[in-house]
């Protein structure tokens, strides 16, 4: 299949190396792409900021943070925001968009952050983990660097989504891996996603040490219904985001076996 406007924050957190290294030759047109989509800029940004509230004076991690479109919002909504990414060319992207009072790094999510134990109030992956496989190594580490009271907000391809993409239609139940191609201006990229059922989420999470504070499904910001009318109406009658908010217990004790 091919999809043209559906375009995550970044792709660099991929299972495979080599791809998040191939995303750097086509940094400038994915962000071109993602900057004022609908499923971006009028759908999943707006969302994103919603879950996270009251940003001012907040320690925020953008875990995955491409060019920094969302880096930049939260900056502007008062907060100390730090980003990441596995791209050079993606981090600067973000430090031409930022300026120097960002902090900016290279970073892959797949092994040890270079920040101290409980560094930040708030993570934010947007859009990220579901080029993962195994979730566990990168949910503790951010686990790690969150202090006590601390959240994470996620947001993956919706997994029933996922499912109905793939032909034949795998077994819902199991963790499954699909392709596909995608399109920047003209340029065919192959990608690679991880498809996991709720319930291996949820248990990713709770295993992580965190405690599921809610889920959502969102609809399209209002204002984009008359930019985007036909891509408005299919985005807000069927799912294509699941959003979770996440908290790491203010007490330790018990921390490490939570259950919803």
């Amino acid at each position: 299949m091919e999809r043209v406007t559906d375009v995550p924050e970044s792709f660099a957190q991929s299972a495979d190396r080599d791809q998040a290294n191939n995303y750097d030759s086509f940094a400038e047109a994915y962000s071109a792409e993602n900057e004022n989509n609908l499923v971006n800029a009028h759908y999943e940004r707006p969302a994103m900021l919603a879950l996270v509230g009251d940003a001012v004076g907040r320690q925020i991690l953008d875990a995955g943070c491409g060019s920094g479109p969302l880096t930049a919002a939260l900056r502007d909504r008062g907060a100390v925001v730090t980003g990441i990414d596995a791209s050079a060319e993606m981090v600067e992207l973000a430090r031409r968009r930022l300026g120097d009072n960002v902090a900016l790094s290279v970073a892959d999510l797949r092994y040890r952050l270079p920040f101290a134990d409980g560094a930040f109030d708030d993570v934010v992956a947007s859009l990220v983990l579901h080029y993962l496989e195994d979730w566990g190594p990168t949910l503790a580490e951010l686990r790690r660097v969150l202090r006590p009271g601390g959240r994470l907000m996620v947001s993956v391809d919706h997994p029933f989504v996922a499912y109905t993409h793939q032909d034949p239609r795998p077994n819902y139940f199991v963790t499954t891996s699909y392709g596909f191609d995608w399109t920047f201006n003209g340029q065919s990229v192959p990608m690679r996603l991880w498809r996991k059922p709720m319930h291996a989420m949820a248990e990713s999470f709770t295993t992580a040490g965190f405690r599921l504070s809610a889920i959502s499904e969102p609809q399209p910001d209002p204002a984009a219904r008359e930019m985007f009318p036909d891509g408005f109406h299919d985005l807000s009658s069927k799912p294509c985001f699941l959003f979770f908010v996440l908290e790491v217990p203010s007490s330790a004790i018990g921390s490490d076996h939570l259950v919803l």
